[in-house]
């Protein structure tokens, strides 16, 4: 069977069933009691360039969550609020992954993490400086921090599930997240909120508040928004179960620290507009967050040879600290000329800047003379873009004008590794280099890079008639250090009655080699599986001499071609019901290699001066990928004299398969070296590492002064892959279904609220398999909803 009737397979029996749905609704009496608008009905500026579409309208899927539904899931995190209404989107809480501990990667529809582009008001938000490259989900990508966006400052936030990399430019391929930032010149809000984990730990601090004003009479606006947050770790570790070792923590302790990091944030955002003539204005926004952040490394043992035991006695587990800083400004004038063209003009600053230290800890080749805490260097990330945007209406005679827009970007990035103290990466002992749990980085792995790119685009969309309407766009993108990509999209909607239309979107896309997956490197403990000592793995940038004695080539960008057809439906008043199926083929996907380990591994390194290290990695465009899926999407309000009750809930279903792996290369059979270089347990982890279908569902209840909210999130299984290939080492982990519920009681301009996340304190199975951890990690990393069982909260707020 082709690809193309494998789609129309998926298609057909994504629609069916809200086909049939929709021919009983139609013939059933209507509801006695009154039914409004919802999130569906709204307008949206997410992969549009009119001021007129909404959720029904468009031509591609698109989400709208306000901020009453972020706050009502009970977290600060937007990642993790984001992840509980939308069925296509994977937020998983690894531990024990370095950094990727403390900033956490999502992804959208199983792509990439880095596949997602995020927004800003409409503005492409700079990424985070940290590179995933241990075990956990979006392993290799370097996305943005979605954390660092203050939630007290969201007004909604919109979600394309589409590629739009013809409108927006790279990074696109899996969808768009556009974060709308509160803009209003009046109103504001205070609140406190405080929980633990029914476990006794985890303990969570939030004070947040906004408020808008004018200024200049009525010619000026803006909204301030900021919080605080503290978060202490938490510890789901279990004790050693395996035989004595000196390698090892005692039997029956419990050594490590397996869990949430403690956090510590503050974050403030500034929205503002200035109307400088009757057809010029003025607009600004800005966000700075700090985060301090601390997580843990793997447990040294007394009698570790990572130990020095004069020092501690008792073994020790290394902490990592990480320091966030992040900033963006967006500066623009936007206008009319001659009532005709609309214009926009903007400067884009991005900045994110990780620190890293290393405490608690010690370099073993300095005896009782180490330091316990050392700083390791850092990590920062810079984005200058400028764009122009020029937009008319024309009319031709269709059911609307048609609406032209075409534009030009510049943009300039720059990546930097800095390196850390001389005593963080010494190789005294040259067995056992730097600091132990996370050494520095090096003056000879550390260095400044740039690119420049501009990029042209044109988008032309009208309604043709009043039952169809259509949308095209192209964009031409040449970058500094590999060249140029041309970008292409389609997309029609047609409209059968007023309550069922069709749409659908054909589109190709590209996503950049980010500047930190081309030149990052450095040395990372990991524990491979069926190993019980751990391996130093050493990551290398693929033009480097190291890598390509392994095979590595230059990097490339990656290409898409993705097509989705949806069904858009209003069966009854006020019930909107959205499906859509889609595709997403992925050429040349970057990937970061296997752990590639071994005695000729070994070997080869000391070979090119490489002591201390016995296992080594880099970045790769080695496979093509293909991701399928259906996504639904329905809401509801159900009015009456006891109060409202609005109904929402979706439903994702999504696969991605590798369809190519490139052969090994020759040089590695040349040098002795039996090795994958995409290996299982790296197949595994983007295949089946995220569900394959996930339900949300919610329902929130206003009756006078009290509301009420229960919801319900079913995470499908995820399949945890090793290396050798037995099936009884291979594990799945069962579904689950995880409730959230709270209660409100509003006094006034008050409202407090009690609530608890994952009320029935569910976990995720625990893993069975026999490992080096002998039982004390009894949960996976890959769990999609964590591992730290229900949290308690009580918030109370005041509004004007």
């Amino acid at each position: 069977m082709t690809r193309l009737s494998l789609l129309s397979v998926a298609i057909a029996a994504g629609l069916a069933t809200p086909l049939a749905a929709f021919a009983q609704a139609a013939a059933a009496p209507a509801p006695s009691a009154q039914a409004d608008k919802s999130e569906l009905d709204k307008v949206v500026v997410t992969g549009t360039r009119t001021s007129t579409r909404t959720v029904v309208t468009s031509q591609s899927p698109i989400d709208i969550v306000s901020a009453e539904t972020l706050k009502a899931t009970g977290t600060s995190e937007l990642a993790t609020a984001l992840s509980r209404v939308l069925p296509s989107l994977n937020f998983p809480r690894p531990a024990l992954t370095d950094g990727t501990s403390a900033i956490r990667p999502a992804q959208l529809r199983g792509l990439a993490p880095d596949q997602v582009l995020v927004l800003v008001n409409g503005k492409r938000r700079h990424t985070s400086s940290l590179l995933n490259i241990n075990g956990s989900v979006g392993r290799g990508s370097a996305p943005v921090d979605l954390n660092t966006i203050p939630m007290s400052a969201i007004d909604h936030v919109e979600v394309l599930r589409d590629g739009a990399s013809a409108q927006y430019g790279s990074d696109a391929i899996a969808g768009v997240v556009n974060v709308i930032l509160k803009g209003t010149d009046h109103g504001g809000s205070l609140s406190y909120s405080q929980g633990r984990m029914s476990a006794g730990d985890g303990e969570q601090i939030e004070v947040a508040g906004d408020a808008g004003f004018k200024f200049a009479g009525e010619r000026g606006s803006v909204h301030l928004s900021g919080q605080v947050n503290r978060q202490e770790h938490t510890n789901r570790a279990g004790p050693y179960a395996g035989a004595p070792s000196a390698s090892q923590a005692a039997v029956g302790q419990t050594a490590f620290i397996f869990g949430d990091p403690s956090v510590r944030a503050h974050a403030f955002s500034v929205n503002g507009a200035f109307k400088l003539t009757n057809s010029i204005e003025l607009y600004g926004w800005g966000t700075t967050s700090n985060r301090d952040i601390t997580s843990y490394a793997f447990f040294r043992a007394p009698g570790s040879a990572n130990n020095v035991p004069a020092v501690y006695p008792l073994g020790y587990v290394p902490e990592i600290n990480n320091i966030s800083k992040d900033q963006s400004a967006v500066l623009g004038a936007r206008g009319t000329i001659g009532n005709d063209w609309d214009w926009d003009l903007s400067y884009n600053y991005g900045y994110n800047h990780l620190d890293f230290y290393t405490r608690h800890t010690l370099n073993v080749g300095l005896g009782t003379a180490t330091p316990h805490d050392f700083y390791d260097g850092a990590l920062e990330t810079t984005q200058n873009v400028v764009n122009l945007d020029l937009r008319k209406q024309f009319n031709i005679g269709a059911a609307s004008p048609l609406s032209v827009a075409f534009g030009a970007e510049s943009r300039y990035d720059k990546w930097n590794q800095s390196p850390g103290e001389y005593l963080s990466y010494a190789a005294i002992n040259p067995n056992r280099p730097g600091a132990q749990g996370f050494g520095g980085f090096a003056p000879s792995v550390s260095g400044h890079y740039h690119r420049r790119s501009y990029a042209v685009y044109a988008d032309a969309e009208t309604d043709i008639t009043s039952k169809f309407s259509a949308d095209a766009a192209v964009r031409y993108e040449h970058f500094s250090d590999f060249g140029s990509k041309t970008s292409g999209k389609l997309s029609a909607r047609y409209a059968f009655t007023p309550n069922i239309a069709l749409r659908g979107t054909l589109s190709t896309g590209f996503r950049a080699p980010s500047l930190a997956q081309q030149y990052f490197q450095t040395v990372s403990t990991n524990f491979l599986q069926g190993n019980p000592v751990p391996f130093e793995i050493r990551t290398f940038p693929a033009t480097s001499p190291v890598a390509k004695a392994f095979g590595a080539e230059p990097l490339k960008p990656e290409t898409s071609k993705s097509a989705s057809l949806g069904l858009v439906t209003q069966p009854l008043h006020g019930l909107f019901v959205t499906v859509d199926a889609y595709q997403v083929n992925v050429k040349d996907r970057i990937v970061l290699s296997s752990n590639l380990t071994g005695d000729g591994v070994r070997a080869l390194l000391e070979s090119q001066g490489i002591f201390g290290v016995n296992g080594g990695r880099y970045f790769t465009n080695a496979v093509d990928t293909r991701s399928r899926g259906v996504d639904v999407v329905g809401s509801y309000r159900w009015r009456t004299d006891a109060g409202t009750l609005d109904l929402t809930a979706g439903y994702n279903y999504g696969s991605t398969k590798i369809t190519r792996v490139a052969p090994n290369p020759a040089v590695l059979a040349a040098s002795g070296l039996n090795l994958q270089r995409i290996d299982r347990t790296e197949i595994g982890r983007i295949e089946e590492g995220f569900p394959r279908n996930k339900i949300t569902l919610a329902g929130l209840w206003k009756a006078h002064d009290w509301e009420a909210t229960l919801s319900g999130t079913r995470y499908g299984s995820v399949t945890s892959r090793v290396v050798p290939p037995t099936t009884t080492v291979d594990q799945t982990y069962a579904a689950k279904w995880i409730a959230d519920a709270s209660v409100s009681y509003k006094l006034g301009g008050w409202k407090f609220t009690v609530g608890a996340d994952n009320l029935f304190n569910t976990y995720p199975d625990e893993n069975y398999f026999v490992n080096s951890t002998s039982g004390q990690f009894p949960y996976s990393s890959l769990s999609p909803f964590g591992f730290n069982g229900r949290y308690v909260y009580g918030k109370v707020g005041f509004s004007w």
